[in-house]
């Protein structure tokens, strides 16, 4: 008789066959991962370290309130925005928030369809990261835009003045990609949370709690037919969302693709865009999971193998990152202009020169630590290497966008950009808000989605051959 070989290190949380990561740790049950999740939200001491957290990153959103007041009094002046850069660190922003929220729609989606289970145990606050990512790029079109008050315009309203939006700007394909991609996103998030609201609502002692999670539960019950349109539900918006990831950042690639201006007219931006949507989406995740699992000793929930795979998925795309940074030299000289050579050694050697070997540096040469598994494995590597990877996709798209723009074809028109400090106010400022709204979250909806972990279970597949979708499970 066959028997099954020890792992070679005896290390319960890996498999003993293919001696990978396991997705979740053995012996839990149904009743523990439901206990393991929603204590953290129906506890009845909130940590000290909560107060804490939430109160810093409410103080960085009083800086950024601060400095939008003071836009709204002075104008856009008070930003380092000049002639030729019309285009500073709001548009930077807006462009490096939409790329960190594309990851959670990919987690949701597209390895839905796929059925990847990897995804069960960090979909949730993936999906929750993308909604506050893209809260807080939707600010700074609003307020880039000088007169705040009428960003309405950019809707295509009934309107009996007459004043449409210019169908033919860029800037107006945003509108569309960011607010459908908005939707579906929140959609995708709660109809995800339905069955775990209905849990938290049996489960909550309180009347207060007890009507909220009920209110958000829209009168689940566990029932055969319950199951059968959750199931549809999500596939039809997995299907729905996941033509988004690809199309969104491609959109927003356009904004600088259908401009003349070398180093923007480029038919590479719509992949390159999205490969570095993905990455830095990747990072983020990465950059909050890792505090997640050790502050709430999630360990044996969100292990190991979430974090190797997430590194994979980070190494790949940073490869065509790369490709990308590659193509743009190649063509650069391939092309045999002056003006497109010149925007290469300009992004280079050029008076902001140091951004674009920040950007090489933390985009290309230290990811390539991903490639041992040891980096992929250590969460605390893995963090810093995340942390690397977002500085370098915001310094990446600070080159695109404002180094190109400070030297175009006249040298006449040549500029330079120095950024106020209420550009920096504004930046940290929607740091803070993203923060505080996940410490919202965490607090008082379960982050990790207690439906979904429990297929993973041996005993859930033993029940499902005998009692296929048994109400209430």
């Amino acid at each position: 008789m066959a028997t099954i070989p020890e792992s070679p290190v005896n290390d319960p949380m890996l498999d003993p066959i293919t001696g990978e990561n396991l997705v979740i740790a053995p012996g839990h049950t149904f009743k523990s991962v439901t206990e393991e999740v929603s204590r953290i939200v129906l506890t009845g001491h909130t940590p000290l370290g909560w107060y804490f957290g939430f109160a810093l990153a409410g103080s960085i959103v009083i800086m950024l309130l601060t400095a939008i007041s003071w836009l709204f009094l002075k104008g856009v002046g008070i930003w380092g925005l000049d002639i030729p850069v019309a285009w500073g660190f709001a548009i930077i922003n807006f462009v490096w928030w939409i790329g960190i929220g594309h990851a959670g729609t990919l987690i949701s989606a597209f390895l839905l369809l796929f059925k990847q289970q990897w995804r069960n145990s960090i979909n949730r606050f993936a999906e929750a990261m993308t909604i506050f990512a893209v809260i807080c790029a939707a600010l700074f079109p609003l307020i880039h835009v000088g007169r705040p008050w009428l960003g309405y315009w950019l809707i295509p309203y009934p309107s009996t003045m007459n004043v449409w939006p210019n169908f033919r700007s860029p800037l107006l394909w945003d509108v569309f990609a960011v607010s459908t991609y908005g939707i579906i996103s929140v959609v995708f998030w709660y109809i995800g949370m339905v069955p775990d609201m209905g849990t938290m609502r049996d489960r909550c002692k309180s009347k207060v709690g007890q009507y909220f999670y009920g209110l958000l539960s829209v009168g689940w019950r566990g029932s055969v037919r319950h199951w059968m349109r959750y199931e549809s539900a999500c596939l039809l918006l997995a299907g729905l969302a996941t033509p988004l990831v690809l199309s969104v950042h491609s959109v927003i690639s356009f904004d600088f693709a259908v401009a003349i201006l070398p180093g923007w007219h480029t038919a590479i931006f719509p992949p390159y865009f999205v490969a570095g949507a993905i990455y830095s989406g990747f990072a983020m995740v990465i950059t909050l999971a890792v505090p997640i699992r050790k502050w709430y000793h999630l360990e044996d929930l969100i292990t190991l193998r979430h974090l190797d795979n997430m590194g994979k998925v980070m190494l790949a795309t940073g490869l065509i990152i790369a490709y990308g940074y590659a193509m743009d030299v190649f063509m650069a000289w391939f092309s045999a202009s002056r003006f497109e050579f010149f925007m290469i050694w300009n992004r280079m050697f050029g008076p902001i020169g140091w951004a674009y070997w920040v950007l090489i540096t933390c985009n290309i040469v230290l990811p390539q630590l991903l490639w041992l598994r040891k980096f992929r494995t250590n969460p605390t590597l893995l963090f810093l290497i995340s942390l690397v990877i977002n500085t370098g996709m915001w310094f990446e798209r600070f080159v695109i966008i404002v180094v190109s723009l400070t030297r175009d074809y006249l040298p006449s028109s040549w500029g330079t950009y120095k950024a106020t400090r209420w550009d920096y106010m504004t930046l940290g400022g929607t740091l803070g808000l993203f923060t505080a709204l996940f410490f919202l979250f965490v607090r008082f909806l379960p982050m990790i989605p207690m439906s979904e972990l429990r297929v993973l279970l041996p005993q859930s597949k033993i029940r499902r051959k005998a009692e296929p979708l048994e109400a209430g499970d």
